[in-house]
């Protein structure tokens, strides 16, 4: 058996096991969907020091749900490990990573879901957290406006840029559920870079956006 096909099963098996402890053990909680941008053998972006993306990713993904958690909320990760939600069969294993990803958040019945990411850009100076949701979505803009406010206040404002509407990111296309991608720094930046890899400043982003999701979730 394959790596890749070790990989998927393995991610498989920890989602089915996540949804049932959520169908037997939420008793009203809110659900939550993180999602880990990229994995297994897609790196995502590449940093100007080498870092890569798809492990920022994970890691932040996991500092917002131990905080999630410790707020009684119910989390589910698209992939727990660095992993990627495809077969070694499929001749597109990016669309096929990203249908299996739809497929968990539509199948978790989820309040909302946050996909965690990292930018790139041409110009070396160009930095700071961006937001994305669905053009016209108003829970998506409710949500956005939430995840703005607190990483604003945590982060500063200096390191905010301003969100977008978006009509093409595959993710925002084919779910049904609230959903932001947060572009949580740019990797071509060297200050930027070297942050985005750092413990502390993960956590502080992390904190950010659980509060972001909580004030998102209080306004339910």
């Amino acid at each position: 058996m394959g790596l890749c096909m070790v990989s998927l099963i393995s991610a498989v098996f920890y989602w089915l096991n996540q949804n049932k402890t959520t169908a037997a053990e939420t008793d009203g909680r809110y659900v939550v969907v993180l999602d880990a941008g990229h994995g297994g053998n897609d790196p995502g972006k590449v940093g100007v020091d080498g870092t890569l993306e798809k492990d920022i990713n994970l890691s932040i993904v996991h500092k917002v749900k131990e905080y999630l958690e410790a707020a009684d909320v119910t989390v589910l990760l698209t992939r727990e490990t660095d992993e990627g939600l495809y077969q070694s069969s499929d001749t597109n294993k990016k669309r096929a990573d990203m249908q299996a990803r739809c497929r968990m958040i539509e199948d978790s019945q989820a309040d909302l879901t946050v996909s965690i990411h990292q930018n790139s850009f041409h110009d070396e100076a160009v930095r700071g957290t961006q937001i994305f949701y669905y053009t016209g979505s108003e829970e998506g803009k409710q949500l956005t406006d939430s995840l703005q406010a607190a990483l604003t206040s945590q982060m500063g404002e200096e390191t905010m840029r301003v969100p977008k509407e978006n009509r093409e990111y595959y993710l925002l296309l084919h779910t049904s559920c609230p959903i932001v991608i947060v572009e949580c720094g740019f990797l071509s930046n060297w200050e930027e870079a070297a942050k985005l890899k750092d413990e502390s400043y993960q956590d502080q982003l992390a904190w950010g956006i659980h509060m972001g999701i909580l004030r998102y979730l209080n306004k339910k």
